[in-house]
């Protein structure tokens, strides 16, 4: 069972930048990954999606041009960097990752019914006005 552990959350001015880290305990090749965040009060939200074997990659709409998803296989982490930051980020952001899956199969990582098993705790992300 793969373990996920994240950091680099922090608190922030709006037009400020993160980078989130997600450190795995195990190798991430050719899995589905993704960043996932929550607000108090509200759903859990996707935020970015990617495949790790060969990076195609998806960005919420409400992230695109802001966030950008990345992997580095070699070191067994998922990034999340975060510009132009704004108050309506503010959330916990989880990091979330399925089991390794074959690259025929990788299209099903961006379908919405998508179930990641392993999550990480969390880390907090504040923007001020």
């Amino acid at each position: 069972q793969v373990q996920l552990v994240e950091s680099g959350g922090g608190s922030v001015p709006a037009g400020g930048s993160l980078t989130l880290s997600c450190d795995a305990s195990e190798s991430i090749y050719s899995r589905c990954m993704g960043w996932f965040r929550q607000a108090p009060g509200k759903a859990r939200e996707g935020v970015a999606t990617i495949y790790t074997a060969d990076g195609p990659a998806y960005h919420a709409d409400s992230v695109k041009g802001r966030f950008t998803i990345s992997k580095d296989n070699a070191k067994n982490t998922l990034y999340l960097q975060m510009n132009s930051l704004k108050p309506e980020d503010t959330a916990v952001y989880y990091c979330a990752a399925g089991q390794p899956v074959h690259p025929s199969l990788r299209r099903q990582c961006f379908a919405p019914s998508f179930e990641h098993p392993y999550w990480g705790q969390g880390t907090q992300v504040t923007v001020s006005s």
